[in-house]
Formats: structure tokens, C-alpha cells, sequence
């Protein structure tokens, strides 16, 4: 009798409502990807696979597949938190075990510096050398830097200016060729502040002097101390010629150099000198207009400490210093398989590389079909609450169906026993 054919039924109805149930139970679980049952039917074997009449026996289940559909970002107030925004996986590794693969981004640092997920396993990416730059190749576990940032001596200055062609002659006819204390003796004034090769900021102050129709002397100071010639009679570090239209200087055709001396600052320390600063003004302008400054850039900056951490769209953790700077501390690497359902759920939200779903295929996210990365987010589970709901209450009456074709075939076999 037909026993068989309910009682398999019950059997995968039961697996199907155990599915279901792990998927309503991880809907909250970021990265988590839904499963579904796949079910198959059942025939006994022929003679030589003939009929044309054959009954099943029943069904049994095939297949849990996992469904890699992307799942709804979410944004956090925390910026370690990364969603994958594509195809791709995190690899996260505990050092000893194969590498694993993982869509949650939970993400934080341990104590000494590595990024990890909740299971203590380390994130994989390139590291960075001391400068910056990003040393692709096998990755590694990513490690942020505990040092500071060294000081760099300043060796380039670019101004960008206007001098006001209305101004008349300010130059001395008589004693010294600047007096710094005597506005009468220059027309204009700015600064900016440098760095010595220890990071200590020295205040640079430029003055600009109209000697003559088109013509303007360039004097320096730093920390008061004069550049160019002595305390007691100061020379321009530079003379900027103009054209009669007033557009881009003539002369100097370059940067030139120039040699700041050592110096005490406001604080009370003592600066050392710093020779050959190029020192570019050749986009200053001389219209009729009032002077103005509307670019000043140096490329020097004291030392400073890390401050915080930023993740990129691909890849790239910035890590950001007190002074202002930021470098490349290493890039993130993911990895994309060809069948992904092939993976083999590990738990932890974690999954690991099987035979059936080959090789990863690794890169920075962004390139080729790899996602790119979302800072501060995390993505969500795919799991449709509702429709598991509405799976669950099928799965619950075509499990009472099977039940029922058990039961009727119990009544038919009570009635044959009672037959006398």
C-alpha cells in the first residue's frame, strides 16, 4: 500500500519547514543569505527503465540551495562597518585554518591592530609600505600602523595671487630697501607657515614691494628673521616683472630658489635652516583690481599621530594623522567564485571553498564583476520575511496532506482486515 509515498512526504515537508525556520530565525543576521528546499520525485526502477504507467513512491530532497541575491544596505554609525555593494566576498583567515569567505562586514580592531569579525578572524588585503604605497601580491592579514607620521621639510611653495596695478611706488629712495615695521615701504603683505627637516613650523611672511611701472620686489622673513641679505639692509628674494596687459609674469619664467635660515619661532624654539625651498609665483597676476591671495600651498607638515580610520569604494583603508595627512594603510581584496552556491555554509556567516565551487577569483573591489565597498554600512539578509511566512503555512498543509493519505490508506488496509 501507499504508506511510502505519504511518509516521504512528511519527511520533506518536515526538511522544508526546518529550512523555512532557519531562514525566519537568521532575517536579522547581516550577510546571511537565504536557503530554499529543492525537492525531487521518486520512481522505482523498471525493467530495462520500461512503463509508461509507473506511480511514484514518494519524493525526497535534492538540494538546499543558497540564494546570493544582494541584500538591502543599511547604513551605521560606525566606519568600520562594510557592505559589499556587488558580487564578491570578504576572505577572512584565523591563521591556521583555509581561508574563508564572508558577506558580513561586522568589522572591528583587535588589540594589536588587525581588523576582524566577530570570530576573531582577520581580514585579507594588501599591505602598504612606510610611504603609502600599495604592495599588491598574495594578501595578508590587514594590520593598521601604531606609529606616526615623520615630518617632510618643506621644499616647494606656490602662490597664486593678484597685485593691484593701481598702487603707486613704495620703494625707499634712500636707506635700507624694506623697513618690515614700516607699512609705507611695501604694499602688501602675506604668510603662511613651513617646516624644517625636525617638522617644527616656521611663519614665513612675504612683502610685496611696487619698485617701479610693472615691476614688484619680493621680500621674505621667517620668524622675523630676514631671507635675503641682512638685518640691516634686507634684498628681495625675487623681482616679479609683468607685462603691460598684466597676465603672467615675464620674469621669473620659473620658481627660484630659496634659502630660509635658521630661525626662533613664536614658542620659543629654535628652527633649523632650510636650503633651496623653490618658491613658484608664476601665476600672480597685476590687474586693476585689489591684491588678493587665492591659492598659498607648501608641501611640507610637522609629524602627527593616527587619528582615525576611513575605508574606501575600493578597498583602500586611508588612515588619516593629526597633522592633517592621510596615506594608504592597505587595501581590501575580495573574492568572487563562479558557482557560489557551491560554497559550503561554515557558520559565523562564514562560508568555505568546495570542489564544485571552484576557485576564487580575487581582486580590489571595483574591477572587472567584483561589487565595490560601502564604509558605514552593512548589508541586510535577503531573507523575504513575508514570503517565508506564506512558505510556512503552505509547507504546514501539504505536510496535513500527507498525513491524511497516511491515514486514509490505514482505513482501506483496516477495512481489508476486517473483511470476513
Amino acid at each position: 500500500m501507499s504508506f511510502q509515498q505519504g511518509l516521504s512526504g512528511l519527511n520533506a515537508t518536515a526538511k522544508s519547514l526546518e529550512v523555512i525556520g532557519n531562514n525566519i530565525a537568521n532575517a536579522s543576521t547581516y550577510g546571511a543569505k537565504a536557503s530554499r528546499a529543492e525537492f525531487g520525485d521518486v520512481y522505482a526502477a523498471a525493467l530495462n527503465g520500461a512503463g509508461t504507467n509507473t506511480i511514484g513512491i514518494g519524493v525526497n530532497l535534492t538540494a538546499v540551495s543558497q540564494q546570493f541575491t544582494q541584500g538591502n544596505i543599511l547604513t551605521t554609525e560606525n566606519p568600520m562597518d562594510l557592505a559589499i555593494n556587488g558580487a564578491g566576498f570578504f576572505q577572512v583567515t584565523d591563521g591556521n585554518s583555509p581561508i574563508v569567505y564572508s558577506r558580513n562586514g561586522q568589522f572591528k580592531i583587535d588589540r594589536d591592530g588587525y581588523i576582524v569579525n566577530n570570530e576573531r578572524k582577520r581580514l585579507l588585503g594588501y599591505p602598504a609600505s612606510g610611504t603609502g604605497i600599495i604592495q599588491p601580491g598574495a594578501a595578508t592579514s590587514l594590520q593598521l600602523p601604531t606609529q606616526g607620521i615623520d615630518p617632510q621639510v618643506t621644499t616647494q611653495i606656490d602662490i597664486e595671487f593678484n597685485l593691484d596695478s593701481r598702487l603707486g611706488i613704495t620703494a625707499p629712495t634712500s636707506g635700507p630697501a624694506i623697513d618690515y615695521a614700516d607699512p609705507t615701504t611695501y604694499n602688501n603683505a602675506t604668510s603662511m607657515t613651513v617646516y624644517d627637516d625636525r617638522g617644527t613650523d616656521v611663519a614665513v611672511t612675504y612683502f610685496f614691494q611696487k619698485s617701479g611701472a610693472d615691476t614688484w620686489n619680493v621680500f621674505m622673513t621667517a620668524n622675523g628673521t630676514t631671507v635675503g641679505g641682512t638685518t640691516a639692509a634686507p634684498l628681495p628674494v625675487t623681482t616679479i616683472t609683468f607685462p603691460p596687459n598684466g597676465s603672467a609674469p615675464t620674469a621669473p619664467v620659473g620658481a627660484v630658489a630659496v634659502n630660509i635660515p635658521a630661525s626662533t619661532n613664536a614658542a620659543g624654539a629654535a628652527t633649523l635652516a632650510i636650503p633651496g625651498v623653490q618658491l613658484d609665483l608664476t601665476n600672480s597676476t597685476h590687474y586693476g583690481t585689489g591684491f588678493g591671495v587665492t591659492n598659498m600651498t607648501q608641501d611640507g607638515y610637522a609629524p602627527g599621530q593616527l587619528s582615525s580610520i576611513s575605508i574606501e569604494s575600493n578597498g583602500i583603508v586611508m588612515a588619516r594623522y593629526s597633522n592633517g595627512q592621510s596615506r594608504p594603510a592597505g587595501q581590501i581584496e575580495i573574492a568572487t567564485f563562479r558557482n557560489p552556491q557551491g560554497l559550503q555554509p561554515m557558520g559565523g556567516n562564514v562560508w568555505g571553498r568546495t570542489f564544485s565551487s571552484g576557485d576564487p577569483v580575487l581582486g580590489t573591489p571595483g574591477n572587472g564583476n567584483l561589487g565595490v565597498l560601502q564604509a558605514g554600512a552593512l548589508e541586510e539578509s535577503n531573507v523575504d520575511l513575508t514570503a517565508e511566512l506564506v512558505n510556512m503555512i503552505t509547507a504546514q498543509r501539504i505536510y496535513q496532506a500527507n498525513a491524511q493519505t497516511i491515514k486514509t490508506v490505514d482505513q482501506i488496509m483496516q477495512t481489508l482486515v476486517n473483511m470476513r
